[in-house]
């Protein structure tokens, strides 16, 4: 028998040294009461604070004799099993937390989810509403309790209440319980289903979150963000500006890492084209404003804002636009076009000369030529009221 039980032990360190590890025995929640239970009566024990993260608890129930003392403490056992799979390998497990060492008296426990059970079952002995009943009298009992397979875990408490009841009409009983919570690594740090939910729907109510079509993507960047830099408790306890301040930060980060920044500026430019087409030429720099002030302009962009401020006779500013535009690639000559245009508007003939005469033999795109385009944008202005007795002045010059 002792040959059998070596050999499982064997096999089950080996399998837990095989497992990969993602948490740990916390020794310093554990617990370890002793429980004096008189003669037939039943008595109650709560457990509670368990560490947040416990996927799984180990326990082990012994009834000692007078006198008598525990062989191996269940934390010394479990020392040598890093991992829960360790001890889950069918009655090996049980066996091996076992006492090695148990009186001649049993009892019946179970477990409860609520004081209130756990009192009731105290006073009558009722068991109905119990996560867990051993009925039968046992003198020694060793179990596993998964979040997954055991309603035990599963509860909203972090506490569980264990019920004992002695099967000794004579004799007063020593039960001692011990309980090691296993500790996941990555939900210790308190990101549970709701409390992501929280973080991300407050960042669904943030200014720039409130600007796109569809911010589920955003959001979850900027959740994953404060998940990986905070525990939950830790971001909890922050100030509300200081929560602020990483909604913010990470929100700037996220919004160019999803792609949100130019989806969004992508619908900003739909919009001022639409503007454009109904003459709304004011909503339309507004649209372009966005996308400069987010730093994602193209040089079309600064064309079309130029333009647009030239059709609402405010030259100085399109001026400004175009030449911070022509920054970004020398070799647009629309813009280059538009520029001219602006400074012939602003009664500055010497410039808007110089630019006409250069570029006159070019192509502004693939198939209109630069004079084609001039002439056509001459029409425009004066079509909206914008006539100048220098445009005969540049026809002439460029024939």
């Amino acid at each position: 028998m002792k040959k059998i039980l070596s050999v499982l032990f064997i096999s089950i360190i080996y399998q837990a040294a095989s497992a990969q590890q993602d948490g740990f025995w916390d020794q310093q929640r554990s617990i370890t009461k002793e429980l004096i239970v008189s003669a037939g009566e039943r008595t109650i024990f709560k457990a509670d604070d368990f560490p947040i993260g416990t996927t799984e608890l180990i326990y082990r129930i012994t009834i000692l004799d007078d006198n008598q003392q525990l062989a191996t403490s269940l934390i010394s056992l479990l020392k040598a099993i890093p991992d829960p799979t360790g001890i889950s390998q069918g009655s090996a497990g049980a066996v091996f937390l076992m006492s090695k060492i148990s009186g001649d008296d049993k009892c019946n426990y179970v477990i409860f989810t609520s004081n209130d059970l756990a009192t009731a079952y105290q006073k009558t002995g009722k068991t109905d509403n119990a996560c867990f009943n051993q009925n039968m009298p046992l003198s020694k009992d060793a179990k596993r309790l998964t979040i997954d397979k055991s309603s035990c875990m599963q509860s909203s408490s972090s506490s569980l209440w264990f019920g004992f009841q002695s099967s000794n009409w004579i004799m007063k009983q020593k039960i001692v319980l011990e309980i090691v919570p296993w500790v996941d690594n990555k939900l210790s740090r308190g990101w549970t289903l709701a409390n992501r939910k929280t973080v991300i729907n407050q960042c669904k109510t943030s200014s720039l979150a409130r600007k796109m079509v569809n911010s589920d993507d955003f959001c979850i960047c900027v959740e994953e963000k404060i998940q990986k830099k905070y525990k939950f408790q830790e971001f909890q306890k922050m100030l509300a500006i200081e929560q602020a301040k990483d909604y913010k930060d990470f929100g700037d980060l996220c919004f160019v890492e999803t792609g949100a920044s130019k989806m969004q500026n992508e619908a900003f430019r739909t919009r001022a084209i639409d503007f454009e087409k109904r003459g709304d030429y004011s909503n339309a720099i507004a649209q372009y404003n966005l996308i400069i002030a987010d730093r994602k302009a193209t040089v079309k962009d600064y064309s079309a804002i130029g333009f647009d401020y030239i059709l609402t006779k405010q030259y100085a500013k399109a001026i400004k636009f175009l030449k911070e535009g022509e920054k970004l690639d020398e070799t647009e000559l629309l813009i280059k076009l538009r520029l001219a245009h602006a400074y012939l508007l602003n009664d500055d003939y010497k410039n808007a000369k110089a630019i006409y005469k250069e570029y006159q033999s070019q192509n502004v795109t693939d198939t209109v030529s630069w004079v084609e385009k001039m002439k056509q944008d001459f029409q425009v202005f004066k079509t909206a009221g914008l006539n100048s007795d220098d445009f005969d002045k540049v026809l002439k010059l460029v024939k």
